[in-house]
């Protein structure tokens, strides 16, 4: 047998053992040449009547990540091309046996009539979970690395290969319709509770346990191949299941807006397939599979989230001519929640840090932030006290710059204020001198200007973070018009030692991600001055696709920085360069009723004690107009939510602020939730077309001002019949 992927073995009891171990891959993952030799595996041990039955394990740290998602992609080109070629009836035949295939191949290995045993550590997601779902016997290795789990639904897809079935047929239908919809990856406890696995134990235990399986005369036969088998929760059409399914379709409403295909395949393809014996049900699956695998949904997910963030994450631009930095300690000026953040997510991730603040009482209230944060973890299961001394005991907190001699980069996260910043820069370099790079995380002041108080403006970078620190993945990565290669890659390189996104942009004020979501901010405060009903512009927002509503969002950022920055902009700009809406609104909030937003208890919302919020009864003081809300527009407040934000995107390209349609739509999901099924900013333009954009662009301008009017660039591509991804190549991937 002539396999690359797999090392295959018979021991002298007649169980094969198939250990998975890709060569010159970091992580297993199911691509055709895999799901060949599988097949391969399958065919022998049934051929050979020596052979009892097969155990399937991972050769490497971790089981596998799932499928080689550029291969789907791969499929639907295949499909466009085949359609233009072949004509439609080919071209369908032609997708819906590649769609397919690995649930055949896996139906093949669950009926094949020897027993198949799996062996599970490390991460098990997507198809490599649906490989487990299909053995007939499932050990996991119980320990905090081995999860479980069907994420697919996060990349605009669902499990095509037998997921949705074997889940459905393994819980009850309202838990398996959480697990698929949530994607979620779960713990060995959980999934042995859930019945998804049949056994946990100790890891160097799971290969001997999955092969006595086999050895004691497992059955190889799934439950549901079994003649009379029940599922969990009865029949669909029963007393029970007309209480499940009414509510799942509320569910699902509620949650996605129906802006999810995704989604609503699933609840088809469970319902459906649960009244059909297993072969129907997955071919069932198998059209619902091949349907979404050709949505713009599932094709702008995958790009965006997927495939580009991947490229980011590995260094998309980080300069090649300059060499690993091996950072190993880092310094970070004001510990307040972000410089605490920092500090907490940079010492979970190995890095020695100095944190600093004007007095020791501050820099210390900086380290009971980062003690609460992973205490946490701990009290949650995700890190054990071992853990948490070994974080604290790389934190040294002082007021003393002295203690920044030896950094490899240093970072200041202090007030937004010019003066501030120059100040503890000039007191940090005079102790770690100009080569060391040294970073802002300002979020609106242009690094070129912060960079002129610096000895060394080649070394001066912008890094800038989203709050909560721990739990938002992207980082904007700004660029001075001084900024050298060295500082680049140390800031790049910084980024990726904590595990978080990272995006290169251009000098702007409000960067790439601010500019966007401030205007999304700017269009729920000018909504209120209109007279639209506060509840509405936050409810018409999520279903526009925004994860919160932009009054919500306000809150969760401070309403008082929102101000700051307003009059910032206008005493740097003019003031023709604010909205005279939106300073209306600030000043009411901050200057005259002392709302700041969640911190202080009291912004758009009301925050009670019990945790709850409710919208401020004192908002309708700002409507200049009462509109009657059955008479609004509700497809329309949505355009404007959206478009608001990928106009102002279009013009950082049209600037060059970003330079990459990569970094423009993975920067808008992750940094501020712009609508995920859309694939980002530029994605929402691109799947619309730059005429019928530009279009809807001049309406909603002719309508609401010249906040909508699209860049001459817009204006140029749509001439053309250009998009973004198709003028802007995305620059080649570093090595």
């Amino acid at each position: 047998m002539n396999l690359t992927n797999f090392r295959f073995e018979i021991d002298p009891d007649g169980v094969a053992l198939a250990t998975w171990d890709m060569p010159e891959r970091s992580m297993n993952v199911i691509t055709p040449e895999v799901m060949d030799e599988l097949e391969t595996i399958i065919d022998t041990v049934v051929a050979d009547p020596n052979v009892k039955g097969c155990v399937i394990a991972s050769g490497k740290s971790a089981f596998s990540g799932g499928a080689d998602l550029s291969m789907l992609q791969h499929g639907a080109a295949q499909y466009a091309k085949a359609l233009k070629e072949q004509g439609e009836d080919a071209a369908n035949k032609q997708f819906f046996d590649f769609s397919r295939r690995l649930s055949l191949l896996y139906r093949k290995l669950e009926t094949c009539g020897k027993p198949f045993a799996i062996a599970i550590h490390g991460v098990c997601l997507g198809g490599a979970f649906e490989l487990a779902l299909a053995c007939h016997y499932r050990v996991m290795a119980d320990d905090e690395k081995t999860k479980v789990g069907l994420p697919e639904i996060k990349v605009g897809l669902f499990p095509g290969a037998g997921g949705t079935q074997r889940v459905s047929r393994i819980m009850q239908t309202g838990d398996a319709l959480q697990f698929l919809f949530r994607g979620d990856q779960i713990k060995p406890r959980a999934a042995l509770g859930a019945k998804l696995v049949h056994e946990i134990a100790p890891k160097a235990e799971i290969v001997d346990r999955a092969r006595a399986f086999i050895v004691n005369g497992g059955k190889a036969q799934a439950p549901w191949d079994v003649k009379d088998f029940k599922t969990p929760s009865g029949r669909v059409f029963s007393p029970t299941g007309m209480m499940i399914w009414p509510a799942a379709n509320a569910i699902y409403r509620r949650e996605t807006y129906d802006n999810y295909p995704a989604a609503k395949a699933i609840l088809h393809a469970v319902y459906e397939g649960l009244q059909l014996p297993m072969d129907q049900a997955l071919t069932v699956e198998s059209r619902w599979f091949a349907h979404i695998l050709r949505s713009k949904e599932a094709a702008a997910m995958i790009r965006s989230l997927f495939l580009s963030k991947n490229e980011l994450d590995k260094g998309a631009h980080r300069p090649k001519d300059v060499g690993p930095t091996n950072l190993k300690k880092i310094g970070i000026i004001g510990a307040g929640f972000m410089g605490a953040g920092v500090g907490y997510i940079s010492a979970l991730n190995g890095l020695d840090v100095v944190l600093i603040d004007r007095d020791q009482e501050s820099a210390d209230k900086g380290v009971a932030t980062i003690d609460k944060l992973i205490s946490s973890s701990v009290s949650k299961g995700r890190a054990t006290a071992a853990d948490k001394d070994s974080l604290m005991a790389r934190i040294v907190a002082t007021s003393d710059y002295a203690a920044l001699k030896g950094c490899d980069l240093v970072l200041e996260a202090v007030f937004e204020d010019r003066a501030v910043k120059a100040d503890v820069t000039k007191r940090a370099q005079e102790v770690v001198g100009a080569d060391v790079i040294f970073a802002s995380n300002t979020s609106t002041l242009p690094i070129t200007s912060l960079a002129e108080t610096t000895q060394k403006p080649e070394n001066f970078i912008g890094i800038h973070f989203f709050s909560p620190v721990e739990k938002m993945l992207l980082v904007e990565v700004i660029l001075g018009k001084k900024t050298g290669d060295r500082a680049l890659a140390t800031a790049l390189d910084f980024v990726r030692i904590i595990k978080k996104t990272p995006i290169v942009v251009n000098d702007s004020r409000g960067f790439f991600a601010n500019r966007c979501v401030l205007n999304y901010v700017r269009e729920g405060q000018i909504m209120l001055v209109d007279g639209v009903p506060p509840a509405m512009i936050e409810t018409v927002a999520r279903m526009a696709g925004m994860p919160v509503g932009p009054l919500s969002l306000n809150d969760e950022v401070a309403l008082d920085l929102g101000w700051k920055i307003l009059q910032a902009t206008k005493k740097d700009l003019g003031e023709g360069s604010v909205d005279p809406a939106q300073e209306r609104v600030l000043r009411f909030v901050v200057e005259e009723n002392g709302r700041f937003g969640r911190k202080n208890g009291k912004g758009f919302y009301d925050y009670h004690a019990n945790g709850t919020k409710s919208l401020w009864p004192g908002l309708s003081a700002l409507a200049q107009n009462e509109l009657d809300p059955d008479t609004l527009d509700v497809m329309e407040m949505k355009q404007r939510f959206l478009v608001t934000q990928a106009v102002e995107a279009a013009r950082a390209m049209a600037e060059g602020v970003v330079t990459d349609p990569r970094e423009a739509d993975v920067g808008s999901i992750l940094g501020f939730g712009f609508a995920p099924f859309t694939g980002g900013v530029i994605s929402y333009i691109d799947g619309m077309g730059a005429k019928a954009f530009v279009a809807l662009c001049d309406k909603l301008a002719a309508k609401f001002g010249p906040r909508f009017e699209p860049p001459q660039l817009l204006r140029d591509m749509a001439a053309k019949g250009e998009s973004f991804y198709g003028r802007f190549m995305p620059r080649k991937l570093a090595a």
